[in-house]
């Protein structure tokens, strides 16, 4: 399989899709702005300790206050009693794909003590944070005290004393090259994570990359001292830095930008971070832009529809809400051949490809449910959730997918590690609020009469004026008049209607005036 890289570089917006052969299957979007902010270490300030929900607020000079569990707090006994524990690193592009992993909070064994929040931090404290999860939708950033400082080959995670390596090295002679070799050049008790990249490296390379580490971790020790908390003390690389330490090669065999000058920052930073590498680098210089060269953009809108058409003529249905995703799957205008349950399987099955891939593209995460066609046979309900497991392999985030239920549902956790395509691009419609619907115009005229019927009897004038959106004065002077009438022979009053472009479609005002006639 051919995976590049093409980057689409703006002065205010960059943009980076990871195809496989030809086809879009992630997009990494950077604004510059706080959904944005995995990996940055800031200097942090405890606003408000919360022991019911064993957190913390920290203000760290945002707009909303980040997030801090218990188990993403650093408690220096704790961990002595720890000889070994798995490790995760979870940057924005490496999701967990690299093998040994640095788990987000205390070893089991230690949780199972019920630390209380309160014996750890206390309000007004001053500690270093990194973000973990940047904002995503009304939440704010979520961050571990819990350091670690991603390089090329390797993870400095300067406050564990542990030593992983990628589990897609499986030479075990290879393994054991690494480890001795990492200790022998380690002279501290840092911990290092060897990523898939590492295979192979010589004692050289790896040893100017933790100097650089070290040095890094060390510059944000003296700005720490150095700088007021709420203050930003290290920013992650940019995003095409980070494509080129994460994704190239680890799965990308090529790069394209269209952006001279970033073209120029790419080829210094391999000269500086990778001398030895020979990526495949390519500077974009046609007139058409290059999303559109690549027919990336066609896609990227197709991501943010709700309904997706399968080949077959059958479709999906993906319905986002805060905290699930709901997806259904239906036939549509397929209609198969003769045997109904082979039209039914060869329609879930088309979908399943589909689902797993809106899924990676659109960057859903949280609970998601499958609602296929209804199967009735046992070995075509195994085959789609075989095909399900299998297509989801291609997937780097933490997923977990539950049997088939009774009721038919496919239910799937994925992990969630940035705001999703669709928040990321869209915003809830300014019209409808972002409920996707309307009251109907008969309803809104029927809700006007019965006002009206409310305030006839306190009435102190002897005229009604109503305000409305032009279309529902169209209908009130038109096939919803009977209303009015209804209302001026029962109250013996009138009703004057005024259409205001201004007003939205469910927004209306009743005045009660004075005729002086």
């Amino acid at each position: 399989m051919f995976k590049e890289l093409v980057i689409n570089y703006e002065e205010h917006e960059a943009r980076v899709a990871l195809l496989e052969n030809g086809m879009i299957v992630e997009l990494f979007i950077e604004r510059g702005d706080e959904t944005t902010i995995t990996g940055n270490i800031y200097k942090g300030r405890i606003q408000r300790v919360l022991p019911g929900m064993q957190a913390a607020f920290v203000d760290i000079g945002l707009d909303q206050a980040a997030f801090l569990y218990v188990d993403d707090i650093i408690d220096q006994a704790a961990l002595e009693m720890a000889n070994y524990f798995e490790m995760e690193n979870d940057s924005d592009f490496y999701k967990c794909s690299d093998g040994d992993v640095l788990k987000s909070g205390l070893p089991e064994f230690v949780e199972s003590y019920d630390i209380n929040i309160g014996e750890l931090i206390k309000e007004g404290q001053q500690l270093l944070v990194q973000v973990a999860k940047s904002p995503i939708g009304s939440k704010g950033p979520r961050v571990t005290t819990h350091l670690s400082f991603p390089g090329r080959y390797i993870v400095l995670m300067p406050y564990v004393d542990h030593i992983g390596i990628s589990r897609k090295i499986v030479n075990e002679t290879e393994r054991t090259r690494l480890r001795e070799l990492i200790l022998s050049l380690r002279d501290n008790k840092y911990g290092y994570i060897l990523r898939t990249a590492a295979e192979g490296i010589n004692s050289d390379r790896l040893e100017k990359e933790i100097l650089f580490l070290v040095k890094t971790f060390e510059e944000v020790k003296k700005r720490n001292q150095e700088k007021s908390a709420s203050t930003l003390l290290y920013r992650d690389l940019s995003i095409s830095f980070r494509a080129v330490r994460d994704l190239l090669t680890d799965d990308a065999d090529k790069l394209v930008i269209d952006s001279e000058q970033e073209y120029e920052k790419v080829q210094e930073f391999l000269r500086k971070y990778m001398p030895d590498s020979n990526f495949s680098i390519e500077l974009y210089k046609d007139k058409e832009p290059i999303f559109d060269a690549y027919n990336l953009e066609a896609d990227i809108e197709r991501a943010l529809k709700k309904r997706v058409w399968l080949k077959s003529g059958g479709y999906i249905i993906i319905e986002q809400t805060e905290a699930l995703v709901a997806i259904d799957v239906n036939t549509g205008r397929y209609v198969g051949g003769h045997n109904f349950e082979e039209t039914v399987l060869k329609t879930n099955l088309e979908a399943v490809k589909e689902i797993a891939y809106q899924i990676r593209l659109r960057n859903i995460g949280g609970i998601i449910i499958i609602d296929f066609i209804d199967m009735k046979k046992e070995l075509h309900k195994e085959k789609v959730m075989t095909q399900l497991a299998e297509e989801m392999k291609k997937d780097k985030s933490q997923i977990n997918i539950l049997p088939l239920s009774e009721l038919g549902l496919a239910q799937i956790t994925r992990k969630r590690t940035r705001t999703n395509l669709k928040r990321t691009l869209n915003e809830p419609c300014f019209y409808c609020g972002g409920d996707g619907m309307l009251l109907s115009g008969k309803s809104i005229c029927h809700k006007i009469f019965r006002e009206l019927i409310n305030e006839a009897g306190d009435m102190m004038g002897n005229k009604f004026t109503i305000k409305v959106h032009p279309e529902i004065a169209r209908l009130l002077h038109g096939e919803e008049k009977h209303l009015i009438n209804s209302f001026e022979k029962r109250f013996q009053k009138p009703v004057a209607i005024y259409p205001d472009t201004s007003y939205h479609m469910e927004e209306y005002h009743i005045f009660e005036t004075l005729d002086k006639r």
